[in-house]
């Protein structure tokens, strides 16, 4: 039953925050907002999870889940009453510093439930069915912002994308003391400087965080895109939609596929895959075909970011699945604040095409990097 609620949560919070991404991002174009305004509004979304990350995961170790959800569900909800009121830009600019908040204290605790409610031989499942309930939260929060804006509007848009974070504090309130007390005598950062001295802790790091570089990038920039060449608000939603389809079929396998190819032969493909992806968006003039570029980029990218979680979480001591985990989120977090400011700055002295070529190198650099090696362990 723990599990199932965990799942349940990680649905609701995540589509509540995937919507949040395209809805501010829209709700800023349609004020008129620059490129390079946007892309600090996407930086601010991963400022907290960039520098709360990894004492979050040893406070969860500490005291358990179900405060650490309560209070990023409410933070969540509030993120969104704030452009419902006031639709100006530091208004967005508060709101993402709040939902960021909330998806700090989300993203780890929620991971890290997962892999202590899970028994050792449960432990793959588990995480491929979380994995499968992030990749359904990316297909339907896309499409609920879109559908939303259309019909009702940006600022109402928001008091709908909200109740998806209401819904997660009634489960919390009801259920959520099934989820265990945590461990008050586990130490607060005592796993990090040994994860920090294994060569291979920071190499899953750098690869870790380019996947998570890539795949946000090209949810944060394909709508921008959309929007150039006059795409709706549920068009870029949909084309949205099929990557987060895309992501959720090749994760179905994902257990399969980690029994039968070796980790850094996976993650090489998933960065050559993601590379061709970037590459292409520049040539497409129509939903359609966007929305087939964009599945073929989720069938690539898709499995990079539940790969890595697997991996950094069979590595961490006892007691310290949260910090590592934590730290892990640490890595990707600070390509996710610097990423968006940086390209939108490349975007905005050099235009779109730019950015997604740019990038596109970026993921076959990530490519060369994850090749195994003869030698390597």
């Amino acid at each position: 039953m723990a599990i199932n609620l965990t799942l349940a949560l990680t649905f609701f919070n995540f589509v509540g925050a995937n919507a949040t991404r395209v809805l501010l991002t829209l709700y800023a174009l349609e004020l008129g907002a620059p490129a390079s305004a946007v892309g600090v509004l996407g930086g601010l979304l991963f400022l907290f999870p960039l520098l709360l990350s990894w004492p979050i995961g040893a406070l969860a170790d500490r005291i358990g889940g179900r405060g650490l959800l309560l209070f990023a569900s409410v933070c969540g909800a509030a993120s969104l009453v704030i452009p419902y009121f006031f639709g100006t830009l530091p208004a967005f600019y508060i709101a993402a510093v709040l939902n960021g908040l909330a998806l700090a204290f989300f993203h780890v605790t929620l991971q890290n439930l997962v892999g202590t409610l899970s028994l050792p031989e449960d432990r793959a499942r588990n995480f491929s069915n979380f994995s499968l309930a992030g990749a359904t939260t990316s297909f339907a929060g896309p499409l609920l912002a879109g559908l939303s804006i259309d019909a009702v509007g940006h600022a109402a848009a928001c008091l709908i994308v909200a109740s998806q974070s209401l819904i997660a504090i009634v489960l919390l309130l009801v259920w959520g003391r099934l989820f265990p007390p945590g461990k008050p005598q586990a130490p607060l950062a005592a796993g990090a400087p040994h994860a920090l001295a294994d060569r291979d802790i920071w190499r899953m790091l750098v690869t870790s965080g380019l996947v998570q570089l890539g795949y946000d990038l090209f949810q944060f920039y394909v709508p921008i895109y959309g929007h150039s060449i006059g795409l709706s608000a549920s068009a870029i939603g949909t084309v949205l939609a099929t990557l987060a389809a895309a992501a959720f079929v090749v994760r179905l396998f994902l257990a399969r596929l980690v029994k039968r190819v070796p980790g850094e032969k996976l993650l090489a493909w998933v960065f050559f895959m993601g590379a061709i992806g970037f590459a292409l968006v520049p040539f497409s003039g129509n939903a359609a075909a966007l929305g087939a570029i964009a599945f073929f980029f989720g069938l690539g990218m898709g499995i990079g970011i539940p790969l890595t979680v697997i991996l950094m979480f069979a590595r961490s001591a006892e007691g310290r699945s949260g910090q590592t985990l934590g730290l892990r989120l640490t890595a990707n977090n600070l390509v996710r604040v610097t990423g968006p400011i940086v390209f939108g700055a490349i975007g905005s002295a050099l235009g779109l095409p730019a950015v997604f070529w740019i990038v596109a190198a970026v993921m076959a650099s990530g490519g060369l990097l994850s090749r195994p090696r003869a030698g390597r362990r």
